[in-house]
């Protein structure tokens, strides 16, 4: 793989969710355009998942971003006594099992009836519950962190830069990325390439601790090979 991607132009207070794959041409005007930009897709992602509200979809980058989060998947629906059962809900695999992620703020309204059958449904599947109201979201450094991080995710990595970066982490082992980026000899800016290697899951950044900076540790994703 030779490239990540290429960062977008928009501007958007918003990060804008990235194609990989779903086209969504600038022709394309009212519903066509807007169900491509409801989808969020991230390398955790198996599908793309229905992201309309702004809180789920921040939600969704920091699960992208979180070293402990080992994937992310969409359950529209499920079978509960042969009668089908709309759950229209995000599941976050974990290293200590699968939870429903909870977004309050981007709950659906739910009749009584579909509001049992659900639990039923959940129940059967399994599921834990990680509920984030709009305050842990946006909690910082986090919040901005991760935005700033994810804007970059459409950034074009040359091949040699990216193995370069992971090597060197491979080698040395977790670093200060101002000390990551001091060694890396490249005609360009290498800060970007780091961040799009981050949202590509190939590398992980604190981004819980302080925020993002010289400071900020760097580390090598330990199920990616070089």
């Amino acid at each position: 793989m030779t490239d990540i991607g290429h960062r977008s132009k928009q501007t958007d207070a918003t990060p804008p969710a990235p194609t990989f794959g779903f086209e969504c041409p600038f022709i394309f005007m009212g519903k066509a355009a807007q169900f491509c930009s409801d989808l969020f897709v991230s390398a955790k992602t198996a599908t793309a998942i229905p992201a309309r509200h702004p809180a789920l979809r921040d939600a969704l980058i920091q699960a992208s971003l979180d070293p402990q989060v080992r994937s992310i998947a969409y359950v529209a629906s499920t079978s509960v006594a042969s009668e089908q059962v709309k759950l229209d809900v995000v599941v976050i695999q974990r290293d200590e099992g699968r939870f429903l992620l909870d977004v309050v703020p981007a709950r659906r309204v739910r009749d009584v009836e579909e509001k049992g059958l659900g639990r039923v449904a959940l129940t059967e599947l399994g599921l834990k519950q990680i509920i984030l109201t709009t305050e842990e979201i946006r909690h910082e450094p986090r919040y901005t962190n991760a935005r700033l991080v994810w804007s970059y995710r459409e950034i074009s990595v040359p091949v040699g830069l990216r193995m370069h970066i992971l090597q060197m982490l491979l080698d040395e082992g977790p670093m200060p990325l101002g000390e990551l980026l001091k060694s890396i000899r490249s005609e360009n800016d290498p800060a970007p390439a780091v961040m799009a290697l981050a949202c590509a899951d190939l590398l992980h950044l604190d981004l819980v601790s302080r925020p993002l900076g010289p400071t900020t540790i760097v580390r090598c994703c330990a199920r990616e090979e070089v």
